[in-house]
């Protein structure tokens, strides 16, 4: 009663309380919803051009995506395939939106009919023809008696009016390309035209690096000045020391010496019948089959194998042995295995090639084949003949003449044993030596056939065992991953790497991680550890431990890049050797200014060299390298010209055109005008997209999501 009474004075505090609390649950709803902990309802995956690419149609495209290619993709690359495709698809759907492109249903007839939908069997009338009424009759059928067809026929009937337009929009473009006979001519000339040269060349290496000082103040300079090619994504650096759950030492061992125990009969105590007895082993075993389930990794395998299809470490070995003989242990990858000869086989397996005449009307004869079986056996032995002469080449004839599947390998049917093929076929491959040459008749047509080689087959029998990290040796590498972890985390950021030598681990460095990737060098796919690392609560100098496949990485992220410009210590590798090339060019020029060749060649202990049949379409002089500029320079100078001091990608040079050859003469140059036109069209669908891509303004917010 006095706990009661206590609760009545105190109602009031008892409200505020519960009112507080329910406060308290819907304030900490708010801020752990979508809205701040995560991606909110209707939110973007992406921007172009301002126009927002929604997350829940987006994750519905994943899912259709992931259904299509199947486990083959990873969820990531699910993620970027369909990121791509709907990027382009935004792109290019604001372009038909300004020009005013749109389809109509007659439109979508005539795309499904000149596409693969063509092909549809229900599309088609009973001449296996694309019929428009029964394309319609189709299609309104599934809408009443097949609702799930018709759901992903409708899916199909966007992506036709998506590629409709995108036909119709690279068509316009296409309309307007050409090119003209003098267009057609210059390409001529300028795949034809010809010179030789002599020249002098100072290379850049006659200069050593050192010599040059680059100040950073000059790196940041040449950054501004070349803006394009010094931009960065937003990336990270990290370093990590990888705990590899693998086998000991001693678990091998272990591993080994239980395969050897099963090898032999062992004696055991039954208690139900109280009494021992002897139970064979691997050796003496007359239930192979049941022995392999209760002992063994792997199963008995019952069928016949030559020595292609056994493991290559012990191929040979187990070719070699009699009927009952054992080999191993032995060390096969990740398992220790040994191995028993249950039965053998001479000659149990056959290559062989053939060429193959079918006739109209013959078992899988193709459609278009119109020859009746009279003719297909003349045929057959005429070639017959040929194959059977000594300097005859049995692949060519086959590609050439043959009617088979295997005609582009030659006739090559490969390997086979007994019973895979057509009786007569088998019977004669089997019951023939190597080499033989002659006609066998089949439900599937007349075959020149060959045998090229027989192997013996073998049953063999393998009792396995995987080579797997016992209980302890799991435990050990906890306990050291733990502790390098500790260690890390109570000393300075830089010290990293130091503990890490002195327990003796490796420490992995990966630079520039992007925001998007998944996989890391020696770890595999480790989508957490990148989205741990361009968290922004995680600073540099961070260190964590992650749990992945077969073991622990303790990760440290050791750099942040920001989006632009680099900084001049990030861009240095790339902008010193430019800078550098630069500052040599002009001692070089500044040292041979004025002098002629042959003194440019003596003061700088070099020769002079010549080049001939240089050509514009191809840059390159022999022994220097591709220099543009050089020979762009060459076709603008007079026979006998002599050029100033040219800049070029390896060094400095000095040319002299002493002699130029005209592209011979010709009458219409409309082929190579077409052919200009034609290599325009074919690169509008690409480079007009990427012109598009590379013009639009694209906010990329997957990281969000993903």
């Amino acid at each position: 009663m006095a706990i009661l009474e206590n609760i009545r004075k105190r109602t009031t505090v008892l409200i505020l309380i519960i009112g507080m609390a329910l406060f308290a649950f819907v304030i900490s709803g708010v801020f752990t919803s979508n809205d701040f902990g995560g991606a909110k309802i209707g939110s973007a995956v992406a921007e172009v051009n301002g126009e927002s690419i929604s997350i829940d149609n987006f994750r519905k495209e994943v899912e259709t995506a992931s259904r299509r290619y199947g486990p083959n993709f990873s969820s990531l690359q699910l993620v970027s395939t369909v990121y791509d495709q709907e990027i382009r698809k935004a792109i290019l759907n604001q372009q038909f939106e300004d020009l005013g492109i749109d389809v109509e249903s007659d439109q979508i007839v005539e795309f499904v009919k000149t596409s693969g939908y063509a092909q549809i069997p229900d599309f088609q009338d009973e001449n296996g023809i694309f019929n428009e009424e029964v394309f319609r009759s189709a299609i309104a059928d599934w809408k009443v008696n097949d609702p799930l067809r018709y759901d992903a026929w409708l899916q199909d009937e966007k992506a036709i009016i998506q590629a409709a337009k995108e036909r119709m929009y690279f068509n316009l473009v296409r309309g307007g390309l050409g090119a003209t006979l003098k267009e057609g001519e210059f390409d001529y000339n300028l795949a034809n035209q010809k010179l030789d040269i002599q020249y002098v060349r100072v290379p850049y290496t006659s200069i050593a690096d050192s010599t040059i000082e680059v100040s950073k103040t000059e790196i940041q300079s040449y950054i501004s000045d070349h803006k394009d090619e010094f931009e960065q994504e937003k990336a990270r650096d990290i370093r990590f020391v990888y705990f590899e759950e693998k086998a000991s030492a001693d678990d091998e061992k272990a591993v080994e010496d239980a395969v050897s125990a099963l090898l032999d009969d062992t004696v055991e105590f039954f208690e139900d019948r109280n009494a021992t007895d002897t139970v064979p082993g691997f050796r003496n075993t007359t239930d192979m089959e049941a022995f392999l389930d209760r002992n063994s990794d792997s199963k008995f395998d019952t069928i016949y194998k030559s020595k292609n299809d056994l493991p290559s470490v012990v191929a040979d070995t187990l070719m070699a042995l009699g009927v009952g003989e054992i080999h191993g242990p032995y060390r096969d990858g990740d398992f220790f295995r040994v191995s028993k000869i249950m039965d053998k086989k001479a000659n149990g397996t056959v290559k062989a090639s053939h060429i193959l005449f079918t006739w109209q009307g013959a078992e899988r004869a193709n459609p278009t084949i119109t020859r009746t079986k009279e003719e297909a056996e003349a045929k057959a032995r005429e070639i017959l003949a040929e194959a059977q002469k000594e300097d005859a080449v049995f692949t060519t004839l086959a590609r050439e003449n043959s009617d088979g599947p295997s005609a582009p390998r030659g006739g090559d049917l490969g390997y086979f044993q007994e019973g895979v093929m057509a009786d007569a076929f088998n019977d004669f491959c089997f019951g023939n030596p190597v080499g033989t040459v002659d006609l066998v008749e089949t439900q599937f047509g007349y075959h020149v056939i060959k045998i090229d080689d027989k192997q013996d087959i073998v049953q063999v029998a393998t009792l396995s065992r995987e080579v797997a990290p016992s209980e302890e040796t799991i435990n050990t590498l906890f306990t050291d991953a733990t502790k390098f972890e500790m260690a890390s985390l109570d000393a300075e950021a830089e010290a990293f790497g130091d503990i890490a030598k002195e327990d003796g681990y490796a420490v992995r460095p990966v630079n520039k991680i992007k925001e998007m990737d998944e996989n890391l060098p020696g770890l595999g796919s480790q989508r957490v550890i990148v989205q741990w690392a361009f968290n922004d609560d995680t600073k540099v100098g961070d260190i964590k431990r992650f749990n992945v496949n077969n073991g622990y990485a303790i990760a440290q992220l050791t750099k942040k890049y920001k989006k632009g410009l680099m900084s001049p210590e990030d861009a240095s590798a790339t902008a010193l050797p430019k800078i550098r090339k630069e500052r040599k060019a002009e001692q070089i020029i500044a040292a041979n200014q004025n002098k002629a060749m042959e003194a440019i060649a003596s003061d700088n202990n070099i020769t002079l060299s010549s080049a001939s049949s240089l050509n514009i379409k191809s840059p390159t002089i022999a022994g220097a390298g591709r220099e543009p500029l050089v020979i762009g320079t060459a076709f603008g100078l007079d026979l006998n010209q002599t050029s100033g001091l040219i800049k070029g990608e390896t060094g400095v040079f000095m040319i002299k055109v002493i002699k130029k050859e005209d592209a011979p003469k010709m009458e219409n140059f409309s082929t190579y005008a077409n052919n200009l036109r034609t290599s325009a069209a074919n690169r509008v669908n690409t480079d007009v997209y990427n012109a598009l891509k590379e013009g639009a303004e694209i906010e990329d917010k997957r990281a969000t999501f993903y």
